[in-house]
């Protein structure tokens, strides 16, 4: 059953229906929808899809995907089968990862940045570089890594209070993205982001975000398997950029002796140079040492930053639940106490702000894999080289597998509602081998980055009427989220 009756479509041609995005929620019992497609019927969304502002994959899903296990999409040049069961979902991300490798759309998108990276390989080139970067994942764990985070967001701090001071209209977007990146500048190359070369990363890596081309519809619709996916210029041209900068870094890394001449404990870039294959006893290259740390920062740093930045939209729409978040820190904390590890970890509210924000945007919204032969899935047949389509988006939003599935509710993640969720089908950070292994890292770090803004600022969405959602690399929004910070003052 859908949980809005009319359709909505992005601000330019349709006007949002109340109770939506777009007006402040004082009411607790009121259900609050964030931006997103209202599906609809196959022919309505292929047009919409067209003409939407988006035209991206999140318009063309109909309502039949948010209610079918297996489902064919559309009629395309090259078959298409979206998977919306769990247990077919786990198979293909757990038991048959040789038979269902990563898809050529996605590893087109990110191999002029990536190469052929731990993120975007298969088989045996996959399991050598898991093995010789397993050592530098020691450098995400919490215990190794929370004075990095506390020190970016310290920083962050002062920022935010020159903006709040201002008055200023920033993007929330680039917001996030700055204090992520900085978290992750410092945990892979102990450095802050406010070195030069740092923020030219920075700055390229969301050029490159904002013109890679990734799940497009023209060629979704009309591309023929394994075809070569040719990168607009703008992308090419950042990639280049983003490498050329990091192996500097490197060679500096390098030049100051590996790890030795590191920080005392060592850092991502120091593990990475460090590495060994056990097998051979080969060594990463320098371009290979480029692909990991170009991993490193891109998972590390945009995944969080987008559902920062839609979590912090909705809560701008949310008073009731920014007082809720307020109580939590205060009585774990204390409003002007320095928020430390043993604090976070009390924040249950705030970490399932969090995770309803992942679930209603989680950063990647589809994951295409590729049938290597032909085969079904229950009574759904498809030939070699179809695209095999496991998409959180839909999958976290079935309505089949949630309760009021288009609904902000942190509270569905609280224990004895079990009920109203599916574990199972809660994607955001993957699943299987290739599960993001910095999921801990990433919900520590976004819980600390929303108390401290939650604890000293208002947040108001300027235009939260336009804020509609696309599937670019990321999940962002088509045109921004404008908002200004002010300082809250506890009355």
């Amino acid at each position: 059953m859908s949980d809005v009756a009319t359709e909505l479509r992005p601000p330019s041609d349709a006007v949002r229906p109340p109770r939506t995005a777009g007006a402040h929620n004082e009411d607790p019992a009121q259900d609050y929808r964030p931006p997103a497609p209202v599906p609809t019927t196959p022919t309505r969304a292929l047009l919409r899809g067209f003409f939407s502002r988006g035209r991206d994959m999140l318009s063309l899903m109909p309502e039949q995907a948010y209610r079918d296990r297996v489902m064919k999409v559309g009629r395309t040049r090259r078959t298409i089968i979206l998977v919306n069961d769990p247990e077919i979902v786990r198979r293909l991300m757990s038991d048959d990862v040789e038979e269902f490798p990563k898809n050529d759309l996605m590893s087109g998108a990110l191999r002029p940045l990536v190469g052929d990276s731990v993120f975007v390989s298969d088989g045996a080139a996959w399991r050598r570089q898991r093995r010789m970067i397993d050592p530098a994942f020691g450098h995400i764990r919490i215990d190794r890594s929370f004075l990095a985070m506390q020190a970016a967001v310290d920083a962050y701090q002062n920022r935010l209070d020159d903006l709040a001071g201002t008055g200023a209209t920033v993007s929330l977007e680039h917001e996030m993205s700055h204090v992520t990146a900085d978290v992750i500048c410092r945990t892979i190359f102990s450095r802050s982001l406010e070195s030069e070369e740092a923020q030219e990363v920075f700055r390229s890596f969301t050029q490159f975000q904002g013109s890679v081309a990734n799940l497009q519809l023209g060629r979704l619709l009309f591309g023929k398997a394994w075809a070569e996916v040719e990168q607009p210029p703008a992308a090419v041209d950042s990639a280049r950029r983003i490498r050329h900068l990091l192996g500097g870094m490197i060679d500096r890394r390098i030049e100051e002796g590996g790890p030795e001449g590191g920080p005392e404990g060592g850092d991502i870039a120091g593990d990475l140079i460090a590495a060994i294959d056990p097998d051979d006893g080969s060594r990463f290259s320098r371009d290979e040492l480029i692909d990991q740390i170009g991993v490193f920062f891109l998972a590390g740093h945009d995944t969080t930053a987008g559902a920062l930045a839609w979590c912090l939209f909705m809560l701008s729409q949310q008073p009731q639940i920014v007082r809720r978040m307020r109580a939590e820190i205060a009585a774990v904390g204390g409003s002007e106490a320095t928020i430390g590890l043993a604090q976070i970890k009390k924040m249950s509210f705030v970490r399932h702000v969090f995770r309803e924000a992942l679930r209603l945007y989680p950063p990647l919204a589809f994951i295409p894999r590729v049938a290597q032969t032909e085969g079904h899935f229950l009574d759904t047949r498809f030939p070699r080289g179809a695209m095999i389509l496991i998409s959180p988006w839909i999958m976290q939003r079935h309505r089949a597998l949630w309760r009021k599935p288009d609904i902000f509710d942190p509270d569905r993640f609280a224990p004895g509602r079990e009920k109203d969720r599916c574990d199972a089908a809660f994607l955001a950070f993957g699943q299987g081998p290739r599960v993001c292994i910095g999921a801990a890292f990433a919900t520590i770090e976004a819980s600390l980055i929303l108390a401290r803004i939650v604890r000293r600022y208002d947040i108001e969405a300027l235009a939260p009427e336009t804020v509609w959602p696309a599937s670019r690399l990321t999940t962002r929004s088509v045109s921004g989220i404008p908002v200004r910070f002010r300082r809250f003052v506890d009355r």
